[in-house]
């Protein structure tokens, strides 16, 4: 696996086009810039890799739109050091934007296939989150609670588990919905009170519930 000249460059013009369509952190941008997202994808869509677009990965699963991964790490607010639960693993490449961002990540997958070619990947390109395979519904118990969490598919509804493994302070984001999805963050004001707030429309796959894929 090569990361050419060529590549840093088309990430350059992808930073370009995420901050035109409104991404202003840096450390979001600048964690982008540093990984390479042909790396991810399979050879036949690496020429496609810095095309601000999702593309297919398996297991009826995809690579997150660039734009949108930035805009779900914006609204994390991540701070060096925190703790952070996402739920949906997929590619693993959001998870890489968080550990560049500085957070101490836990993530979880449900698809058993994906998880184990996920978790055999990322250590191959210097990237070791805390990798998990089974329900994303009922987030991760034993090692909460969390600063934050990221929900990478569309829920129908925002997990309560999730809320409750939430530190208080943090937030939690997630898009809801069932074809299309709203972007939701929610900050736990206290153990009793929640604030949320909308931003926007977007389209995920599914996150899928109950147990865990052994297929």
């Amino acid at each position: 696996m090569t990361d050419s000249y060529k590549h840093k460059g088309l990430r350059k013009q992808l930073i370009a086009i995420i901050k035109e369509k409104g991404i202003l952190d840096e450390n979001v941008l600048n964690a982008i810039e540093k990984i390479p997202r042909h790396f991810f994808l399979d050879s036949s869509f690496t020429e496609f890799a810095y095309i601000d677009k999702a593309f297919p990965i398996g297991n009826g699963q995809t690579i997150s739109q660039p734009y949108t991964v930035a805009f779900q790490s914006e609204l994390l607010k991540i701070k060096k050091g925190e703790k952070v639960l996402e739920v949906g693993t997929g590619s693993g490449y959001q998870a890489c934007v968080l550990l560049e961002l500085g957070a101490k990540v836990f993530t979880i997958e449900r698809q058993k296939a994906l998880y184990q070619k996920t978790k055999a990947f990322l250590p191959t390109i210097g990237y070791n989150p805390r990798m998990f395979y089974g329900d994303g519904y009922a987030g991760l118990p034993a090692y909460a609670p969390f600063d934050k969490i990221i929900v990478t598919a569309g829920a129908p509804f925002i997990p309560e588990a999730l809320v409750q493994q939430l530190k208080v302070g943090g937030i939690l984001v997630v898009p809801v919905g069932e074809d299309v999805q709203t972007m939701i963050s929610l900050t736990k004001i206290s153990e009793t009170q929640i604030e949320q707030k909308e931003h926007g429309s977007f389209r995920f796959v599914p996150l899928l519930e109950d147990k865990a894929d052994g297929k």
